[in-house]
């Protein structure tokens, strides 16, 4: 009887026991929880560790200095009137002060101001700099008339700018005679304010126009060599025509008076004068070895044929 009895401090020893061992099992799992959260932090690091090298190769790669020499300069949506030597000399500039360069937006702003700079040619340049290539594209200024004045000879195109000479054998590209040169010549890239030249040019660019949406591929600029504008708003004689045209054969064009002014003078309209002369144009193929004048001045158009006298 007395071994079966539970004594008050065994009944107390029993009781405690299970939360003893419960606490020593809790205990044991604690080292496995810390080792696993040692292991994700150090592969936390170790990723972003991994990634900052990559970022950092890359922005290195991005802003090692190269030498411009070794890009490629494209030239995008080139007209194809453009000749090669004009494409050169872009090139040419686009390499232009190649030392310590770095490829970004800076690279592309100098280029573009050393293209500006020396180029007159082009309008509105935009370029992008690649890994491998210098992308330019750019408003290209087209020629239309030659201007001749003492020993320079330049090109004005159709906003009046004069641009610097190069041979442009794709372009029909016309003389102007007869300038008073009322205003000195400009430097290449400047806007000349000259009123007989813009008449020229005005017309030369009304021709140019037409000759793209009547003429197809065979211009009729490319049969006209001068304008001459010696008599322009009648200066030398009110009662003769104050702008001649000239084909290659020395065939006069009597035109008149300069674009916009026909009815000052009771002249045919601009569009009745260019009527009839691209359906001379048309009809005989040609403005050369035909006629020995056309007259667009009035409504009553009068071809000369070589028989015809003056």
């Amino acid at each position: 009887m007395v071994g079966r009895k539970k004594t008050k401090a065994g009944r107390i020893s029993f009781k405690l026991g299970i939360p003893k061992r419960k606490t020593r099992r809790k205990h044991l799992s604690r080292p496995g929880l810390k080792a696993a959260l040692i292991s994700a932090a150090v592969l936390c690091v170790v990723a972003a560790i991994g990634f900052g090298f990559v970022l950092l190769d890359k922005y290195v790669a991005r802003r090692a200095p190269v030498s411009r020499a070794a890009l490629v300069p494209k030239l995008l949506d080139v007209p194809e009137w453009v000749s090669e030597r004009l494409k050169e000399k872009v090139v040419v500039t686009a390499q232009m002060d190649t030392t310590g360069a770095y490829l970004g937006a800076d690279t592309a702003r100098t280029i573009q101001q050393n293209i500006k700079s020396a180029i007159v040619w082009l309008d509105e340049v935009r370029v992008q700099v690649t890994n491998e290539n210098i992308l330019i594209s750019a408003n290209w200024r087209k020629p239309l008339v030659l201007v001749k004045a003492g020993d320079r000879t330049v090109y004005l195109d159709a906003d009046m700018v004069v641009l610097d000479y190069l041979e442009m054998p794709k372009l029909p590209i016309v003389k102007i005679k007869g300038l008073l040169f009322e205003t000195p010549l400009p430097q290449p890239g400047r806007v000349w304010k000259s009123n007989d030249a813009a008449a020229a040019v005005a017309l030369a660019d009304r021709l140019d126009r037409m000759d793209k949406s009547v003429a197809g591929d065979k211009p009729l600029l490319c049969e006209i060599e001068r304008i001459d504008v010696s008599n322009f708003n009648g200066r030398e004689d009110e009662r003769s025509a104050h702008i001649v045209l000239y084909t290659k054969d020395n065939t006069e064009i009597i035109w008149g008076a300069e674009l916009g002014t026909w009815q000052r003078y009771l002249e045919a309209t601009d569009e009745e004068k260019l009527t009839n002369l691209y359906a001379y144009y048309k009809e005989h193929g040609s403005l050369l070895g035909g006629a020995k004048y056309i007259n667009l001045q009035y409504s009553q158009t009068r071809v000369s044929l070589p028989v015809d006298k003056y």
